[in-house]
Parts: structure tokens; sequence; C-alpha cells
């Protein structure tokens, strides 16, 4: 199974390209607030690299957090709209070990149906005027 994996908690971004257990490709890059326009070029990029494309990646496991309002729904967005458009299983997971243990929960079939953040606390937004 060709696997994505997403981590977007931090102004640096990772983005990895697994087959199975075994990685394939991983790039990091200073995201910070370019994320949101960044993320799809780095991946393009990651796939070209392995000679793969979107239609290859067959599960994303996405980073889930804690970390930055902003990163974790920029970088768990692009992790749903790809699951959703390719038709492909997503896991969410967090901790040192994220990588493994998301790998593990969608070989195994325990994914998520929407990937959702854990802010580490609750997201501080202002009131509407």
């Amino acid at each position: 199974m060709t696997i994505l994996t997403i981590r977007t908690d931090k102004p640096q971004a990772e983005i990895g390209l697994f087959q199975s257990h075994n990685q394939l490709a991983y790039q990091k890059w200073q995201a910070h607030r370019e994320l949101a326009t960044t993320i799809h070029k780095e991946l393009d990029k990651l796939l070209n690299k392995s000679s793969k494309s979107l239609k290859d990646i067959e599960g994303i496991v996405c980073f889930k957090g804690p970390g930055s309002f902003t990163g974790l729904r920029i970088g768990l967005s692009a992790g749903n709209a790809l699951a959703y458009g390719l038709n492909i299983p997503i896991a969410a997971s967090s901790g040192e070990d994220w990588i493994k243990t998301g790998i593990k929960d969608l070989l195994g079939g325990k994914t998520d149906n929407v990937a959702m953040p854990d802010y580490g606390a609750p997201a501080k937004t202002t009131t509407p005027k």
C-alpha cells in the first residue's frame, strides 16, 4: 500500500511517501505562513521524485496535533480533500511515533471518515461583531 504522510503543525512542514512501513521519500520545508500555497507544490515534487502520481496513493496518514491551529487546519484539509477525491482511507494520529501508529491503523482498517485536528486546547477565535 502506497501511503502519503502529512505533518503541518509547525513552521517546518513534512510530507512522506511510504510503501507500507518502508519509506520511499520524505521531505521537509519551511512553510510557515505559506503552507497553503506550498503544500501541493511540495507534494508534486515528492511524487515526481518517486516516479509516482496521485493515482498511486492508496492511503493517507496525517499528524492531528496538538499544534498550530492554522497549520493543522491546512494540512488536515489537504489530506481530507485528497482522501475524498481519490476515494482512499485516511487516518489521523499523534505522538512521537505518529507515522508508525498511523500506518498501523491504516493497514489494520482503523481509519477516520474525516481526519479531525487535536489543537491541545480550545481554538482561540475572535467573537463575531
